[in-house]
This record gives C-alpha cells, sequence and structure tokens, in this order.
C-alpha cells in the first residue's frame, strides 16, 4: 500500500509541474503527502541548491510543510525557479515559520519578490507563521520566487512555496501587466479553514471572526451553484454574516496598509433561505458613507458577486454593506477577497543579455544555481554582475574570477552591453572565443591564470580601446609572430601591443646567444694563433734535429738519424691532435652553455636544428 501510495504521488507531482501546479517543502528532500488538506507535497533539493537546511525543535505538534526551513547566509538575494507556462495566471504562495530556529529569538524580516517583482516585505515572529500570496500573468515560462537580506545578521529564510495554475477568466478586472497581493480572504460564518478539498484552486479561505451586533446564517442548501468566472468554492456560500436589523450595517475588515493604494476587492453573496412574497434583501456597498454601488439582491442557491476595482484605500478606509431602503432585511454577506494592486510589472532584463547568461550558466554548473531575475529588483542583481538602471536593464559587467570555472568558453556575444570581463584564476582551456574583440562596449578582458591555448584572435589585438590580461597561460601563443608552445604544437600569433610581455621575455634569450658567439669567434681566433705558433716551432725543431743527426739530404745517410726524424716528426703529430681535440672540446662546452642558457629561458629548443 505504501509503494502505491507513493507512485500516485509520483504521478501527481508529475502531472502538477506539467500544470505549474506545485508544493514544495523548503529545507527537506522528502516526498510526502499532507493528510490536513490532501497535498501532495515535494523536497526542495530539485530547485536549489545553496542555503541551510534546517529541521524545527518545536515542542507542539507542527504543520509537517512548516517542519523545515532552508536560510540563506551567503548570497544577497537567493531563488527558487519553477516551471510555468508563458501567458498563464498563476497563484502563488511563499510560507514562512521562524520557530526560533537559531536559538537567538531573533525573528528576521527581509525582502520577497516574484519574476524580479517587489513583493513584500516579510515580517516575522517566534511562534506565528505567515504566507504571502500573489496573482499574475506570467511574462515568461518561468515562476521566481526570491528572498533577499535587508540588513545585517538578517538572514532570509523560506518555509514553503505553492503554485497554482488559476483559469484565464478569473479576476478578469485586473489589468494583465499587474499582479494582486493578497490581502485578507474570508469565509463568513465557518468554523474551518476551506481550501484544496473544497477549491479547486487551493485558495485559502480562512474563517471570519464574528464581533458583537453579527449574527451566523446558515444556508438552507448543500450545495449552491457558482456560476461566477471567479469560481469561489460552494463551501464558503453555504454560511453568512449578518446584522440584527436593516438600520445595522455590516463593516469590511480589510487588513490594508496604512498609507491609500490601489485595491482590488470581490465580495460573494447567496441567500440562505427562500423569501417569502413579503421579504426582500437588498443592500449597497458603501466607502466612506458613500453609496458605492447598485443595489445588490443575492439569490437563494446560487451564487453572486459585487467587485470593487480602480479605487484607492488604507486601513483607515470604511467600506460597510448597508440595507437599502426598501429592503425587508438586513444584508448579509458569504465570503470576501481584499487584494492590493501592484505597480506595472517588469518584463526583466534584456532578453538578450538572460540568453547569453543562460549559455554560461548552461556550460558551467557551478552558475545553474542563480535564479530570478539576473538584475531586479534593483538593487538585488546577482552577485557576479553589474547592470544599468531602468525597467529593462542590461548587464555591463561579469566578475567570475575564483568561481570554478571549468571548460571552454560559450557564445555569450548577445551580450552587447558588456565593459568588463573577469575571468581570471580559473581553469578555462580551449582557445579565446573571436567574439570577445567584436563586443562593441568591452573595455576590461581579464582571463590571467587560466589553462588557454592558441593564439590571441586578431579581433582583440586589434582593438585599441581593450585591454587585455592573458597572464599565466602557458599554452597560450602571444609572441606575435609563428610560435610553439610548451607543448610542442606550432601556432600563429596574431601580433598587437597584447603580445609585449613575451617579446619582453625574449631580450635575455638574444643576449644570452649573442654573447657565447661573440665571444667563442674571439677565442676560436686565440686558438688558432697558438696552433699556428706552435706548428711552426715544431717544424725548426725537427729540421735542427735533422740536421744534428747528419746525411739528412744524402741518399743513404745515417740509419740512427732517421730514428730521430721519425720521432719527432710523431711528437708533432701528436701534439697536433691534442689541440683539435682542446679546439672541439671548447666548441663542444659554449654549444652546450648556449642551450642551457635556452632552457633557463623557457623558450623552446627546436630539437631538429641543434
Amino acid at each position: 500500500m505504501a509503494t502505491f501510495l507513493l507512485f500516485l504521488l509520483i504521478a501527481a507531482s508529475a502531472f502538477s509541474t506539467l500544470n505549474a501546479d506545485v508544493s514544495i517543502d523548503c529545507g527537506t528532500s522528502e516526498l510526502y503527502s499532507a493528510d490536513d488538506y490532501a497535498l501532495g507535497w515535494v523536497g526542495d533539493d530539485t530547485y536549489i541548491q545553496h542555503g541551510e537546511s534546517v529541521q524545527l525543535k518545536s515542542s507542539t505538534s507542527l504543520y509537517q510543510p512548516l517542519a523545515t526551513l532552508r536560510v540563506f547566509t551567503d548570497r544577497k538575494k537567493s531563488c527558487y525557479n519553477i516551471d510555468s507556462s508563458k501567458g498563464s495566471k498563476v497563484l502563488v504562495r511563499a510560507y514562512f515559520y521562524y520557530g526560533n530556529y537559531d536559538g537567538k529569538s531573533s525573528p528576521p524580516s527581509f525582502d520577497l519578490h516574484f519574476d524580479g517583482n517587489h513583493w513584500d516585505t516579510v515580517e516575522t515572529s517566534v511562534d506565528q507563521s505567515v504566507f504571502y500570496e500573489v496573482i499574475y500573468v506570467t511574462k515568461t515560462d518561468t515562476v521566481s520566487v526570491c528572498v533577499a537580506q535587508t540588513a545585517p545578521n538578517m538572514f532570509p529564510f523560506i518555509s514553503a512555496i505553492e503554485v497554482r495554475d488559476l483559469d484565464s477568466k478569473m479576476y478578469a478586472e485586473l489589468d494583465s501587466n499587474r499582479a494582486l497581493m493578497l490581502r485578507r480572504r474570508v469565509a463568513y460564518g465557518t468554523t474551518s479553514i476551506v481550501r484544496s478539498i473544497d477549491d479547486i484552486y487551493d485558495r485559502i479561505w480562512v474563517p471570519a471572526v464574528s464581533v458583537n451586533g453579527l449574527t451566523v446564517l446558515t444556508s438552507d442548501e448543500i450545495l449552491v451553484d457558482v456560476g461566477l468566472d471567479d469560481s469561489p468554492p460552494s463551501a464558503v456560500l453555504l454560511n453568512a454574516f449578518s446584522t440584527a436589523s436593516t438600520s445595522s450595517s455590516i463593516k469590511l475588515g480589510t487588513n490594508l496598509p496604512s498609507t491609500k493604494v490601489p485595491i482590488y476587492m470581490n465580495m460573494y453573496f447567496s441567500e440562505v433561505s427562500v423569501l417569502d412574497s413579503t421579504q426582500t434583501r437588498s443592500f449597497e456597498l458603501q466607502v466612506d458613507g458613500t453609496p458605492n454601488s447598485k443595489p445588490f439582491i443575492p439569490v437563494y442557491g446560487k451564487a453572486g458577486e459585487m467587485t470593487l476595482t480602480n479605487v484607492t484605500a488604507s486601513s483607515s478606509t470604511n467600506f460597510t454593506l448597508a440595507a437599502t431602503s426598501d429592503s425587508t432585511l438586513p444584508p448579509l454577506i458569504n465570503a470576501l477577497e481584499v487584494f492590493t494592486v501592484s505597480d506595472d510589472l517588469t518584463d526583466g532584463t534584456n532578453s538578450a543579455d538572460v540568453e547569453g547568461l543562460v549559455s554560461l550558466q548552461t556550460q558551467f554548473d557551478v552558475l545553474g544555481d542563480w535564479g530570478g531575475d539576473p538584475c531586479l529588483p534593483s538593487p538585488y542583481s546577482w552577485d557576479w554582475i553589474n547592470c544599468t538602471s531602468g525597467s529593462t536593464p542590461r548587464v555591463t559587467a561579469l566578475y567570475l574570477d575564483s568561481f570554478g570555472l571549468s571548460g571552454l568558453l560559450p557564445d555569450f556575444s548577445s551580450m552587447t552591453s558588456l565593459e568588463t570581463i573577469d575571468m581570471h584564476n580559473n581553469s578555462l582551456i580551449g582557445s579565446i572565443p573571436e567574439f570577445l574583440g567584436t563586443l562593441p562596449n568591452l573595455k576590461q578582458l581579464n582571463l590571467a591564470g587560466n589553462g588557454l591555448s592558441g593564439s590571441i584572435p586578431s579581433s582583440i589585438t586589434n582593438n585599441k580601446k581593450l585591454k587585455l590580461v592573458v597572464t599565466d597561460n602557458p599554452d597560450l601563443c602571444v609572441s606575435g609572430k609563428s610560435c610553439k608552445t610548451a607543448s610542442g604544437v606550432d601556432t600563429f600569433g596574431s601580433g598587437g601591443s597584447s603580445s609585449s610581455g613575451k617579446k619582453k621575455s625574449k631580450v635575455p634569450v638574444i643576449l644570452g646567444t649573442t654573447i657565447p658567439i661573440f665571444v667563442l669567434f674571439w677565442v676560436i681566433a686565440g686558438v688558432c694563433a697558438v696552433l699556428h705558433h706552435k706548428r711552426k716551432s715544431a717544424a725548426i725543431a725537427t729540421g735542427n734535429a735533422v740536421q744534428a743527426g747528419g746525411g739528412g739530404n744524402k741518399p743513404y745517410g745515417n740509419p740512427q738519424g732517421q730514428a730521430v726524424q721519425t720521432q719527432t716528426q710523431t711528437a708533432a703529430n701528436n701534439n697536433n691532435n691534442n689541440n683539435n681535440n682542446m679546439v672541439q672540446n671548447i666548441v663542444h662546452d659554449f654549444v652546450v652553455n648556449v642551450q642551457e642558457q635556452l632552457q633557463s629561458a623557457q623558450v623552446p629548443v627546436d630539437q631538429n636544428n641543434q
């Protein structure tokens, strides 16, 4: 049975992912069903790879998705990316329960974002959970939920995330370029929360608290006909609040902020019993005592709705339902939704820059965990980029030094606003891409301390406004001419100022080879002079020895004299051979010396040209 349940959860999770319906328990890797509302939950380990998972310790029983959290201490902004469909209307909900997880009894405050837009400022407490909800139309195929640190030592965290697809007809009065931020959603007269079991869109309807002067009405119907585009669940229409008489009005609690903001309000009504011919229930909405709607007459067994938009209000604004003059029954209300309306939603970072960043993230796994909008909302850009200001910012800098990048550089030529690229001290390999020299605004390119090879493209060496740093790339050819790398592979440089460092390294080699050859010339000349002198002396000595023996020029001379001549010639020949060997040794020593100087200067020696 357990195996079958797990299979159903996995299948439901896969189906939900395709429809953007997903429930994520942050801080766990478990897959489970929460019996409270028949919801299937998945862990967040497939959505994010940084932050710290924390298991809460509580003496009271916790709703399971709130029993863990993920806290972020190392980034300005940390994001979850959730697959969706571009142009779909979604409900996104984020939960937070501090639970004194760090033992400091210091609940933090931080910012909450969605899709590059500021959502709200999260205010947490020690022992109370809180959730935030937004409804909007997506502009991309991804929903992002981010938390951002706003103060020192106030580390953001998150307990759970839910995303639900809504019907496109729901909340139709909303401008598609704006979002609805939930302030209050209540069901009057109910005793428990109404959500997923009864509401197919899994909205959370909280029971309203009855105050003095209000009475609870219960419908005689067991199922209310809901034919409204906003699709309130039938369960919230089976009960209502009313007053004791027509002279009393119902004051609606809105939970609005203290300053005036644009609002969107839905009120739902259904008559609770069949009225006789003498009874009439008719009422109107009043804002600060002024009628703001036509008279409304609820219908028994059927849902009705009143929507208020295009107005601004605050916590001091009074919203009341008051009976009309011809009504014999007091007003009633079954359910209420109150939203604030956002400013225009951002289109996000320039799409060309996003395309380039995706290429980098695809190539380098270490970058894949950065989510949300790269630049927005300002100033919460990714830690390793700089952006321009404006509603559609451009990326102007990549600071990826010592980031653990490994492999080839991908094509991110679409990022035409880049002014600085710093990728030094990584493990990049292969050749330097040609497109880097064609980026129109690039001023600084630092690729030092990598394993790049080949030659520098002419688009870079010919770019006079570009400052290039490529030191500590042993296999990179920067000489300006045909050259041989340390690996023995011939490459051809492109010239330019960037090769000046390599040219300077040749100076000691040139001096080290020229000076020994110059000295060698004079040494050999000196040796030859000495040899010439010794040969002359040997010849004179030989002649004298012959004359001393007699008969040197006679056909039949003294045999002893011939022996003396022979010994003298042999000694001279030995002397010449020794002198020749000495010259060869001197030449050999100089050749070896030249080779050693070449090697010590780290210049490759052509083994075929010694």
